[in-house]
């Protein structure tokens, strides 16, 4: 089968992953895979699909090669995609990696794009009943995964401190929001003050790092531990080093790296975040809260001085992580597809 996916760019993150694995997945299962990008995208992760630049710094509907399947994503996608498969290039699929009207400004150009097509996958039971609630259709469902890379090394046991670890990213702007990063600081600073002996790392893109005064300034306290990690083996070692991984997003469409942290062994102390609920379950494989409670940091605290709570909320995650596989979700994704077109 024939799919063209038209992303703007493949940059680090968890949409961005996502689209790489499934692209691979899908040419690894011998479908023809063309990934359709603006001149100045990104591409930050290993793509074995045929990528074409388009002319123009935008999406045309008269860029798209001739398919049997076009796959937008972001909402910028979805208009140029629609107009491609109206005019005979392909069934549109949209693949929704976050439900953009409430996650993004300028929602009354959002909202309408839902109307393109009913023929929508999304991430996460979350995600599908919002998309239901408001636009009356109900997608089918395309777990994220965790790469056979991260794994339980058993290298934590050699702490000479207990070590904490949450993700940064770039602070200014509007992109990070639904992080609560002032939120993650001041608990971790609430973590220093309390309990001086613990290490507390940052992991943060070196790219974003070097442009944001926030996260530059975060560094120079001397607070903090950073690390860039910029290989799936590099993120491996620092999640294999942690003893509580630490989430404050309060908006996910789903959450990798939890499920990461988790598979490599560490406790998991987490916001919810809607798509996160499909894997996290307080007191059994995390400590979970609402970010109404404010009870980030007496969550991990309470991690640090029960070493046996910590321990067995460590195992049960790391059994949950094992389940959340790319294969699984390329095999549901090539399900829904087949679903769509009849196939």
């Amino acid at each position: 089968m024939k799919f063209t996916f038209p992303i703007l760019t493949l940059c680090i993150g968890g949409a961005q992953r996502m689209l790489a694995e499934v692209t691979n997945g899908l040419v690894a299962r011998g479908h023809d895979v063309t990934i359709l990008m603006p001149p100045q995208g990104d591409v930050d992760y290993p793509v074995q699909a045929r990528i074409i630049r388009t002319k123009e710094p935008y999406l045309r509907p008269e860029d798209y090669p001739v398919s049997d399947v076009i796959v937008s994503n972001y909402y910028l996608t979805v208009s140029s995609a629609a107009l491609a498969s109206a005019s005979g290039k392909g069934l549109h699929v949209r693949f929704s990696l976050c439900y953009e009207p409430t996650f993004l400004p300028d929602n009354h150009l959002t909202f309408p794009t839902y109307q393109f097509t009913d023929k929508v996958i999304v991430l996460s039971e979350w995600q599908r009943q919002i998309i239901a609630l408001n636009h009356g259709i109900s997608g089918r469902i395309v777990p994220v995964g965790v790469s056979s890379t991260f794994r339980n090394l058993h290298r934590r046991e050699q702490n000479t401190n207990l070590q904490i670890t949450a993700i940064v990213r770039h602070a200014e702007g509007n992109w990070s929001w639904h992080r609560d990063q002032p939120y993650l600081i001041t608990e971790l600073e609430r973590i220093c003050a309390s309990r001086p002996g613990v290490v507390v790392n940052l992991i943060c893109p070196a790219r974003e790092l070097s442009i944001s005064p926030t996260l530059q300034r975060l560094r120079e306290s001397g607070r903090f531990v950073f690390h860039s990690p910029e290989t799936d083996e590099a993120l491996r070692d620092v999640y294999n080093m942690t003893d509580i991984f630490v989430n404050s997003s309060t908006y996910d469409s789903a959450s990798i790296p939890g499920l990461e942290a988790m598979k490599c062994g560490a406790a998991l102390v987490t916001t919810y975040s809607g798509g996160n609920a499909d894997y996290c379950r307080h007191m059994d494989n995390c400590l979970l809260s609402y970010r109404y409670e404010s009870r980030l940091a007496h969550d991990v605290l309470r991690l640090i001085d029960d070493a046996a709570l910590r321990r067995r909320l460590a195992e049960s995650g790391e059994r949950e992580a094992e389940k959340w596989t790319w294969a699984n979700s390329v095999e549901k994704f090539d399900s829904a597809i087949r679903a769509f077109t009849g196939h």
